[in-house]
């Protein structure tokens, strides 16, 4: 997209930290932090508590509720260990050892944090590697660039250690590159120190929150502007750009409404949309997103287009709608690990190649690390991204407390027929001669519909009293005994 103007949001209230970037007006990543923040980019001082070397992994205890997962290609071998046998976790850790390990990735679900030893710590040109000892250059640069920060920069980097320059640095003066890297310097010094003093587990490192993080890591001159709708983190904003890219201060401004940003650009709508099952694409079809334990599937469909021209037309479009929109709502919903598009067939290898550039033009434009195979004749791409946080899905939403995730409940006729069997057990097996019962509304309505005879008959049986009444603190087959007792107190109270 030759053409795209680029905007970034960020608002803050009591309640949270909303930074989104927009493009042509099109919201297209979104990331919120909440009190409970991210822990990724944070260093610890761990102590191994088991090793395993049928994983060839350990679990480290760094403070959290669950301990992380070490695998062993995360572990950069010590200084006093030579020859480590190739993939040997017992060769390198043993347990109650200390170390200083980074977290990957957040504790997810019932999995503790994915951790390393391979530390980083970002700066807004340069990211510092303390034990490599190498100098990297963004493959995003032209290589006239490139040579040029690989001059400016290797001389400068203290023996032992190694350095990645980050696209950022496109057009960054000696100075500029100089200064960073001085910083990122002094900051492992005085990560080093806390971890030599400290005792584990214990935070030796945390990152920045995620408004600077997000300034550090994306804003550069490509966007037309910041918008920022607090006044103390503006002025956070402001000073940490005045000290590492004063050009792009300009760029920043102040929403001084009292309505936030994110409203007064009815970005509320765009929002709501990212927690959608199905989502529109503009000709009619639309594309449906269905989230596994393993993969994420998007299923393309034509929907109510019926095209203008032929049946082949009628398909290109949507998929080349489809591919756009899947990569939009990839960043938008920040979803990571395996992914699987079913685009419709296309029986032409000239509209797959099509479609595969409209993909990989779309994919471009996003800062997640991405891979993807060639559309099958089936239509299917496959592709990972990295995966780092739950994504905006699982800070927006939790598990249904009814279906508990599963995304289906029980139908009526099993909810009455459970909620009878149960009914049964209680009269059969109760010792006391009368109950009142209690069920959930909704299962109430269909054990007592009319022409339902099981309770009546339930009493010829057992010769027992029984009444229901509804109790909305029931489960859909929970059946809770109310009160019990003799003759006819239940009979009673029958509604």
């Amino acid at each position: 997209m030759p053409n795209t103007v680029r905007e970034m949001l960020i608002s803050h209230d009591a309640h949270e930290t909303r930074v989104a970037v927009l493009e042509n007006r099109h919201l297209v990543e979104l990331y919120i932090e909440r009190p409970k923040r991210s822990v990724v980019g944070n260093v610890y001082l761990g102590k191994v508590r088991d090793v395993l070397p049928g994983m060839q992994a350990a679990f480290v205890d760094i403070g959290l509720d669950k301990n992380a997962f070490l695998y062993v290609d995360e572990v950069v071998a010590p200084e006093d260990v030579k020859d480590v046998p190739k993939r040997d976790i017992q060769a390198l850790l043993r347990p109650g050892q200390q170390l200083m390990v980074q977290v990957l990735k957040d504790p997810m679900g019932t999995k503790g944090a994915r951790v390393t030893t391979e530390l980083t710590f970002p700066g807004r040109f340069l990211v510092l590697m303390p034990f490599s000892s190498f100098v990297g250059i963004s493959r995003k640069l032209a290589d006239e660039e490139r040579d040029r920060l690989h001059a400016i920069v290797a001389p400068i980097v203290e023996e032992g250690l190694g350095v990645i320059v980050r696209t950022a640095a496109a057009g960054a003066s000696q100075r500029d590159l100089e200064s960073d890297l001085e910083f990122l310097q002094r900051l492992w010094r005085r990560v080093k120190h806390q971890a030599h003093e400290g005792l584990a587990p214990e935070v030796v490192y945390t990152e920045m929150d995620l408004a600077l993080r997000m300034v550090r890591d994306a804003f550069g001159p490509e966007y037309k502007r910041l918008v920022v709708d607090d006044k103390r983190l503006f002025e956070k904003v402001v000073s940490f750009l005045k000290k590492t890219s004063p050009d792009l201060v300009r760029k920043v401004t102040l929403h001084k409404d009292r309505t936030s940003i994110f409203d007064a650009q009815e970005l509320q709508p765009q929002i709501d949309s990212a927690t959608l099952r199905n989502v529109a694409l503009p000709s009619g079809g639309h594309i449906t997103i269905d989230k596994t334990e393993a993969l994420t599937a998007i299923d393309v469909n034509t929907g109510s287009y019926v095209g203008r021209k032929n049946l082949e037309d009628t398909i290109l479009r949507t998929n080349l709608e489809a591919a756009e929109e899947a990569v939009r709502q990839l960043r938008l919903r920040d979803i990571g690990g395996i992914i699987v598009i079913d685009f419709i067939d296309m029986e032409s290898t000239t509209h797959r190649a099509d479609v595969s550039k409209r993909l990989n033009d779309a994919l471009e434009r996003d800062r997640t690390k991405t891979r993807t195979t060639e559309i099958s004749r089936l239509g299917l791409v496959e592709m990972t991204r990295k995966n780092v946080t739950d994504g905006l899905y699982g800070v927006l939403t939790a598990p249904c407390p009814t279906c508990h995730g599963e995304g289906r409940v029980l139908s009526d006729a099993t909810r009455r027929i459970a909620a009878e069997r149960r009914i049964k057990e209680i009269l059969v097996s109760g010792k006391s001669s009368a109950y009142l019962l209690g069920l959930q509304p909704e299962t109430y309505a269909l054990v007592t519909a009319p022409g339902n005879n099981t309770i009546a008959i339930l009493r010829a049986e057992t010769g027992k009293g029984v009444a229901l009444v509804a109790d909305p603190d029931c489960g859909p087959t929970e059946v809770k005994i109310v009160i019990e007792g003799r003759g006819n107190i239940a009979e009673a109270t029958t509604p």
